[in-house]
């Protein structure tokens, strides 16, 4: 994905310029707040409506934020996949890792010139210069950093996903002890990955529940599908869950249309349609 971002971390940019692998950052503390009751009332038909056609809204407050947000460039933020693209490939081995960044980059129809690596306990990150032609649409600047990951293995495996099915086998944690947190950030983290074709997609909410075997996290999303010339927009509200087994680290997701309703924008103003 491409997108233009307001301010910057220098450290993150200059460290990278060295050209060698940083020092493993400790990723920013992000707790769940609260736990969700296991009934969780759904949001009225009026609210979701405005969230939908809000353009300045996206995820709700305390949502994962990606440390790249900061960037102030347009960017390009990925995961490096296997070679049938269902799953973004995991190891715990930086040369390895960079050995199938490089033939990813080598294959990609906008190549970059390799600048430096970061390391997380959660991935391996390789950073390019990207170079871009002068009649691509609406690129303000020819050049902007292309950041690649590679998940640790040791934290995040994902061998075996298929990423084009909403519902199945979604991974598997490898961080011990596993926390509600693990799942949380699991969840939230890859969101900013998955592609869904409706032009208005939005998490309304996203919350942690629990039981004796698994912890769990939900993400209430909503989508408006536009039907066509002179009918109303279709609404669908949906809940992903995401259960990470306590004892095994494997996760697995459940996409469940829980609602829908139909809705429009009347002079730049949102009404439910009858």
């Amino acid at each position: 994905m491409r997108r233009a971002i307001s301010t910057f971390v220098p450290l993150l940019i200059l460290t990278a310029a060295c050209g060698g692998s940083a020092d493993i950052e400790q990723e920013k503390p992000f707790e769940v707040t609260s736990s969700a009751p296991t009934s969780r009332p759904m949001p009225d038909d009026t609210k979701i409506m405005g969230m939908v056609y809000d353009n300045l809204y996206r995820v709700p407050d305390g949502f994962f934020v990606d440390d790249r947000a900061s960037t102030p460039r347009s960017f390009s933020l990925y995961h490096v996949k296997d070679a049938s693209n269902s799953f973004e490939l995991c190891s715990d081995n930086v040369d390895e890792a960079r050995g199938w960044e490089d033939a990813d980059n080598a294959s990609r129809s906008v190549q970059g010139v390799y600048v430096g690596s970061i390391e997380t306990n959660r991935y391996f990150e390789f950073v390019r210069e990207l170079s871009f032609d002068n009649d691509i649409g609406n690129i303000d600047e020819l050049t902007s950093p292309g950041f690649a990951r590679v998940f640790k293995c040791n934290h995040t495996s994902r061998d075996g996903v298929d990423r084009s099915i909403l519902s199945g086998f979604a991974g598997q944690l490898n961080k011990r002890p596993l926390t509600a947190n693990d799942i949380t950030v699991f969840a939230e983290y890859l969101w900013q990955f998955t592609f869904f074709p409706q032009a208005r997609k939005k998490v309304l909410e996203s919350y942690n529940t629990e039981d004796a075997d698994s912890f769990k996290q939900t993400l209430l999303l909503a989508f408006s599908t536009n039907q066509g010339t002179g009918r109303c927009d279709l609404i669908e509200v949906v809940e992903w869950t995401f259960s990470a087994d306590k004892t095994t680290g494997n996760v697995s997701k459940s996409f469940e249309t829980m609602h829908t309703f139909e809705a429009e924008l009347v002079s730049a103003t949102p009404r439910i349609c009858d």
